[in-house]
């Protein structure tokens, strides 16, 4: 039987991604603390805890002055803004991640499998191998987006794939339950904390 070696993806908790930021997820403040908290809970479990980012340059047709909230959105996470920084609620859990991923710079980006490490360049996917990761626990924001797409990039690189609906928060919230039923229907673990 194979070891389990596992990751905690921690999605695009910042600032433009939580109340008061340019494309607020409801409760997105709330879901950074309750990762910190969860994390520090868990801190000697020996699992590798990496974050992505939105790091937008110039994503074309992803902002838009008039968006349609499907495919394109208003400007966030413009790369070196306090909007793209990671939330403060996160900080009491920092030390924790081994890596930050990137993504988005210019072109839209969901998944934090399209990110690239701001440290050497390697994509998330490179470094997870590199550590012989099997297992990913997602969580962070939003479910129906970055969260969902996540989990899929995931479960196409085969890793075993749980996700953590408690410490994530949804653009659109009607939309969650039938989000989580597709991910189970693809192979995601729904877990509770």
């Amino acid at each position: 039987m194979t070891e389990t070696r596992r990751a905690v993806i921690v999605v695009d908790c910042q600032n433009d991604f939580c109340e008061g930021g340019s494309l607020a997820v409801a409760g997105g403040a709330q879901v950074a603390a309750a990762v910190a908290h969860w994390l520090r809970a868990k801190e000697n479990d020996d699992a590798l805890v990496v974050a992505t980012l939105d790091h937008h340059v110039d994503p074309g047709a992803h902002f838009a002055v008039e968006p349609d909230y499907v495919d394109s959105w208003p400007h966030h996470c413009v790369a070196g803004t306090h909007g793209a920084a990671l939330h403060e609620n996160l900080f009491p859990a920092i030390n924790l991640f081994s890596a930050f991923f990137e993504k988005g710079s210019h072109e839209a980006a969901y998944s934090g499998f399209e990110g690239r490490s701001s440290h050497d360049g390697r994509t998330l996917a490179e470094y997870l191998r590199a550590y012989d990761i099997n297992r990913v626990d997602v969580v962070g924001l939003a479910t129906d987006y970055c969260v969902a797409a996540t989990c899929r990039s995931a479960l196409a690189e085969g890793l075993d794939v749980h996700i953590l609906p408690a410490l994530c928060a949804a653009v659109h919230p009607d939309n969650e339950p039938g989000v989580l039923h597709d991910l189970a229907e693809a192979g995601v673990l729904i877990d509770q904390v």
